[in-house]
This record gives structure tokens, sequence and C-alpha cells, in this order.
């Protein structure tokens, strides 16, 4: 397997001209779905209703872990950490596999490593400090030690030491360190970053789930993955959804790189707000349109929306409205559907209708963000949930408003960090 090095530690997201060079554009590499067949969790048992069953209480239990504060910034130490994509990375000489949790509302990269004070179970091997020739501890008072906020030196000396915790209660203590951290690319070839700073952790416990090893943090803070890649790399990274109920053999996939600009016809690009605490990528709805029909986003002073007033997650399944605009588009939304109302299955869901297969009679549905008109799928905005039961997977929420994963499948989503900007082009993400 061919392998390409970048240069080492680039500092929060500072220009690593190196890095861009020996990259020639970027790279691509799989985000798997928990709940798709080439996931450790998928169950062949369960049926896709199942599965959409498991994503949307995931979706509403990772929203629930998490309350804004008078900045309406989300006042949890960080998300909700049962997100809905994994990552495959290798950390170490020799390389070791590890399976972690991509998540684009946490910034640290972990994993658990031995002596284990308190460990949750997984099935593969912990990746153990002593067997790589390439890893090192931090000292507390290096600049690396710095790259995280939650940091302190140890009781027995001068090393770094991190400590963090999740919305949910789950939580990581360890080590921090340095070390070769490698991706597998689509083309086969395999590309490493040495020197990359993640934390190695020794007392770890939450919902994390026996077949993965730890977090890959995607958020625009210092340690994450795409903050520590640096140069275009780092700046540009993109991702494409597949819908989970797809039967294509090809997988989600993160582009990082100049791969990751959008070009062609198709594309809307609104400005991205990145707040203090740089664990979230904010950008601002303005409004929703249902069949035609626009509906505005107003703020707490009746003056037009709020600057940066939605997260746009990849790890949460459904969209989460404001409830009082939720509570304007829901009439419209199910004026336009003459299809009988179930009981809905699942809390949290106030529009289900008996239907399967494709939604007859949904509206047309096009999102409203600050310089750019997202024209959903029918898919975007319903689901199946049972075998004869089809959702509104936008719902209402009095915390955080987010726009989920089922309203970003089958578009291509470029991150500018350089320009500030998201954009959004539609597109085949199974082929």
């Amino acid at each position: 397997m061919a392998t390409r090095f970048v240069s080492s530690f680039c500092f929060v997201i500072l220009l690593c001209s190196a890095a861009a060079e020996a990259l020639e554009g970027g790279f691509s590499v799989e985000l798997i779905h928990r709940d798709s067949h080439k996931s450790p969790f998928y169950d062949p048992s369960e049926t896709p209703f199942q599965r959409a069953g498991k994503a949307a209480r995931r979706s509403i239990a990772r929203v629930r872990g998490l309350r804004t504060n008078d900045e309406g910034e989300p006042s949890a130490d960080i998300s909700r950490i049962d997100a809905d994509y994994l990552i495959n990375i290798t950390i170490g000489t020799p390389p070791m596999s590890i399976v972690a949790i991509a998540d684009t509302g946490s910034d640290l990269i972990w994993t658990q490593c031995p002596p284990c004070q308190n460990c949750f179970p997984q099935v593969a091997p912990w990746f153990n400090p002593r067997a790589s020739s390439t890893y090192a501890q931090v000292d507390c008072n290096s600049d690396k030690c710095h790259v995280f906020d939650l940091t302190f030196c140890s009781r027995q000396g001068s090393t770094c030491q991190y400590s963090t915790s999740y919305g949910d209660r789950s939580y990581t203590v360890g080590n921090i360190s340095t070390d070769i951290i490698g991706l597998s690319t689509l083309t086969g070839s395999a590309v490493t970053f040495p020197g990359m700073v993640f934390g190695c952790g020794f007392n770890n416990d939450g919902l994390y789930g026996i077949h993965t090893s730890g977090v890959v943090g995607l958020s625009p803070g210092n340690a994450s993955l795409v903050s520590q890649i640096g140069g275009n790399e780092g700046t540009h990274f993109a991702y494409c959804l597949v819908p989970f109920f797809s039967t294509s053999k090809y997988t989600s996939k993160l582009t990082f790189g100049s791969d990751a600009l959008l070009t062609g016809p198709g594309i809307v690009t609104t400005p991205m707000i990145i707040k203090s605490k740089r664990l979230y990528y904010h950008i601002t709805l303005e409004g929703i349109s249902i069949n035609g029909k626009r509906f505005e986003v107003s703020g707490s002073s009746g003056q037009g929306a709020v600057t940066g007033n939605m997260i746009i997650d990849s790890g949460t399944t459904l969209t989460w409205l404001p409830s009082d605009f939720y509570r304007q588009i829901e009439p419209a939304v199910s004026a336009a559907i003459d299809l009988p109302r179930p009981k809905d299955p699942i809390e949290g869901y106030n529009l289900c209708y008996t239907s399967s297969g494709v939604l007859k009679g949904a509206p047309s549905i096009t999102v409203h963000f600050t310089g750019a008109d997202v024209v959903l799928n029918w898919y975007n905005a319903f689901f199946q949930v049972e075998e004869n039961i089809t959702c509104f997977s936008f719902v209402p929420t009095d915390d955080q408003p987010m726009y989920g994963n089922l309203a970003q499948m089958d578009f291509m989503i470029s991150y500018d960090l350089t320009l500030g900007t998201l954009s959004f082009k539609p597109y085949d993400c199974a082929n």
C-alpha cells in the first residue's frame, strides 16, 4: 500500500504548504453510517425500519443533551457522543487500526490506552503506546499541551493530561500524546500525519459502544482532525452522505483539500459562523418554503433570524427547528398530504402518515439559509420509521436548532474555513 507523508503538527489552522503540495489536491476517506452494512454495529436481523427508528432515537437523545446559554451557544461541554458516523484511522508505528466515532461537535481525537484504570468494553485490542516507536507523551509546558482547552499537569510530574465530558455524561480522561495518525483513502493509498496530538484515554466510560475505540473530532476546535491537518487539507473539507436506506455498495465519503471545493452549476453558498467555543459550525436559517409558500424565522425580538441560529451536524439524524417556527410550517405540511395519520411511533414526532415507499403528496420544501436556497428531495424531509409509517423528519425543539443528516443526504456539502462559507450541491452520493 502506497503511503504519503505530510508535514508534522500544524498548530490551530496555520497554513502548511508542504502538506498541501504533498497531497496534490487532497484525499477522500470513508464515512460509515453506524447502521449500514459496513458498520461493526450492523445487525442483519434488523429491518430497515428498526434501524431508522434507532437513528431517530439517537437524534432525539443527542439534541436533548444540549442546552443553550445566554450567548446562544450549547452549554453542554460537547455534544452527545452516540453520533451516526464512524471513521477508520490508524495510530502509531507499526500502525494500529482504530474504529472511531466521527463527531462534528467535538475537537479531541482520542482512543483507549492501557494501563486502563476504568475503560468501557471494546472488541478490538487497545492501542498500546509502548508498542509504537513514534509515540510520545506531551510535556505540560509544551505548546502542544494547550491545543486542547481542558488540560492540566499530572500529579506525578509534568505530563500533560486532559479531562472532558460529553452531553450524555460520557467522559474520557487521559494523557495528551503525539504519534502518527493515518487515514486509508478511497484510492487504496494511506495518508499519514506525523506528530498529531491525540488523547490516550485511561479512564473512559459512556455510550461509546463495544465496536468503537474512541472519537475523532471534526469540529473547528484546535485539537480536531480538521484543524491539525492544517493547510489546504484542513481548511477545506466536504462530505457526501449516502441515504442510509440505499442498497448501493458505496458508502459516504469525507474529502479534504482542494478536491473538497465545489464547481459547476447548482451550488449555493451561505456564511458559516464559528463561535467562541469553536465546537460547532453555525449557519443562519432565515426561512422554509412549503409548496412555494415561504415562512420566516424570527428572533426573540421578532426582528428576523438571529445570525448563526442553527448548527449543521452530521451526527444527528433529524432536523430540529425552533418550536415557534415549527408551529408555522406544520399546518402547511399537514395540508399538503392527504393520508391517514397513525399514532406517532417515536416520541418527538408530530407528523406521521400511513405510507411506505415514496410518500404520496409530499410537498416541495426549500430551506432558506442566508444567501443559499437548498431545494430538498422528498426523502430529505420524510423517512420510513416502521413498515407502513413515514414521518416528517423536521421536529420542534426549545433547545439548540440543528440541521440533521437526513436533510444533508445526496448533497455534496463543502466547508471552506478560509472564507468562512458552507456550500451545498445536489449530488448522487451513492454513485
